[in-house]
Order: C-alpha cells, then structure tokens, then sequence
C-alpha cells in the first residue's frame, strides 16, 4: 500500500486489515513517497515524521510493515520502479497494490502502466463518486467505506479541530506532542 501518508489515518489502516484478510496475504507493507508524482507533499513534515506516524499507527499489527524502498531511493516515487525493484529482489512474492476506487478511476495515467500491470493485481475499493471501470489486473474488495482523506485531517488540524478517532491513537498523540500541521 503506497501512499504520501500525511498524515496516515484509519481510513488507510482498515483498507490494509481488509484486503489481508480478503486476499489472504502474509503481510501489508506500507510504502510512503519520497516525492510523488500526481501531489504536492506538506511542507510541514518531514519523511522521518511520516514515517513515525506509521510506525506508531502499525506497531501493534504483526502483518502490518513499513517498507522503506521509496524514501531509501529518492526522488520522484513511481510506483513502477518500486515493483520492479521489489520484483527483482522478492521474485517467488506476488504482489498486489491496495488502491481506493479514486486511484482505479486514473490507473491508465500512470507511469508506465502497462508494464505495472504485469508486475502486479490490484486490490481496489470502491469509493462513492468514482467509477471503477473493469480490468483484469483489478481485484474489487468489498469492504467499510469511509470518505476520509489525508487533506481533511491536516485542515483538521491546523484549525486546532479534534482529530481523536479518525488517526490512530498513538500517532495522535505524536502529532500533538511534535505540533504538526499546525498553521
């Protein structure tokens, strides 16, 4: 599961718990951009923060992992050179890449899809609003839907507005202890 995670909340965490479970997968790896190509990143936290707020939102999931490939390469955060690389490395491991169903609707837009597709099936959830047109690299979980968004939360926060519940508990905590997302 890729993503910016900024911050990371329970909407990205219950989309992991159902598609291990849906899939039956040995683990979910969560993977945050260094630089990704379709968003610009807040410039109030850093990677290492990010990566906190995941590490504390997971660590008590034991199939839950953080996976560090894109921040250790730098750069713009495509995810076909993630697969690859882990591809290259992981060569008996299917993967499968968590998405919503607002990702499914752009899929044809990204970074050298057709070969992704090869590499890799997609673990889709629908989302109100968005269309998610069939494809065989396309496997649909039917699971809680929740319209929440990273975006929201740092409103959210940088108003000084409650966010209790909508992030992990633990990584609440750290945003407010640190004061991120403060205006």
């Amino acid at each position: 599961m890729g993503g910016t995670f900024d911050p990371i909340h329970i909407a990205h965490l219950i989309m992991a718990n159902e598609a291990y479970h849906a899939l039956s997968l040995d683990e979910v790896r969560f993977i945050p951009n260094a630089a990704p190509p379709h968003k610009k990143l807040s410039s109030q936290t850093s990677v290492e923060d990010r990566c906190r707020l995941i590490e504390k939102s997971i660590e008590d999931v034991p199939y839950f992992k953080l996976d560090l490939t894109e921040i250790q390469r730098e750069g713009t955060s495509y995810t076909f050179d993630t697969i690859s690389h882990l591809t290259h490395h992981e060569p008996d491991t299917a993967f499968f890449f968590i998405i919503g169903g607002d990702m499914i609707e752009s899929l044809e837009t990204w970074h050298r899809i057709e070969e992704l597709k090869r590499l890799l099936t997609f673990a889709g959830f629908e989302r109100p609003g968005y269309q998610c047109a069939q494809d065989d690299n396309v496997i649909m979980i039917n699971g809680p839907v929740m319209e929440l968004s990273s975006t929201v939360i740092r409103k959210r926060l940088a108003e000084k507005q409650d966010c209790r519940y909508l992030i992990h508990d633990r990584a609440y905590r750290y945003i407010l202890k640190e004061g991120l997302y403060e205006a």
